[in-house]
């Protein structure tokens, strides 16, 4: 997890401050470098804490009351290891027994001179009409498919953002949003009917909102990705991105 140079370290710093407005959750507190986040179960980032400055510290009182506030919300206790925490709260972590729930990595891209897309397939609404919405929670599994969770978090959204869909014949079948703040782009939920799969259209999508990006000032592009998506790390390297950072989402059980 450790970062090589100092412009990635500040770089990962810059990413990890932004997601928190770029994928708001319904309830914030802020527990020293740490910011708790819930918003009913929907994804890890929402329903989890995460460091916000290098060498974040957790100590024995603040994770009991982690984990208090965490279980009286109906969730079970979720930290993100990214490489801000502090050595010693990590093992702390690891030895009251958190377990990985998923490894992800963070990536980055440079945004000069890509075009805005002038495809008519490609839209871009700057507020989540209910279509996209629906779409979006009708190709998620699990917790994410109930639209009004996600509604509830993508309408809080207050940075410029691009919520995109590819249309087939004037039906969406792909989408993908980003957030825009201080030069920097979050890329995320993109997501492709299967019917429609092995075209292109995650490529497209991600491309117009670089595009958007690139417009609207932005220098560079991140997002997170599981490290096990081959494909998606596939079709993100083939777009400019490199890894940046490593993390984990570890959760308490019980």
């Amino acid at each position: 997890m450790m970062l090589t140079t100092h412009d990635d370290s500040r770089l990962a710093l810059e990413c990890e401050r932004r997601i928190i407005n770029a994928w708001p959750a319904l309830a914030t507190l802020v527990v020293g470098d740490w910011v708790l986040r819930f918003a009913n179960g929907y994804s890890g980032r929402a329903n989890s804490a995460t460091p916000l400055a290098y060498g974040a510290e957790l100590d024995a009182a603040a994770l009991d009351m982690l984990e208090e506030l965490y279980r009286a919300d109906g969730l079970p206790p979720a930290i993100r290891l990214t490489p801000l925490v502090a050595e010693a709260t990590r093992e702390a972590v690891l030895a009251r027994g958190y377990a990985v729930r998923d490894r992800s990595f963070g990536m980055i891209a440079p945004l000069v001179g890509l075009p805005v897309s002038a495809e008519a397939e490609f839209q871009i609404e700057a507020r989540p009409e209910a279509e996209w919405i629906a779409g979006v929670a009708a190709l998620q599994s699990g917790a994410k498919t109930h639209a009004g969770n996600l509604a509830a978090i993508v309408e809080k959204i207050r940075m410029p953002a691009a919520f995109a869909s590819w249309l087939v014949e004037g039906e969406p079948v792909a989408f993908g949003m980003a957030v825009a703040e201080r030069g920097m782009a979050e890329i995320g939920l993109i997501c492709v009917d299967p019917t429609h799969r092995g075209k292109g259209l995650g490529r497209r999508i991600v491309a117009g909102l670089m595009g958007w990006a690139g417009a609207t000032g932005c220098h560079s592009a991140y997002l997170q990705v599981e490290q096990g998506n081959a494909v998606a790390l596939g079709l993100y390297r083939s777009l400019g991105f490199r890894q940046l950072y490593a993390y984990e989402t570890r959760l308490l059980a019980g």
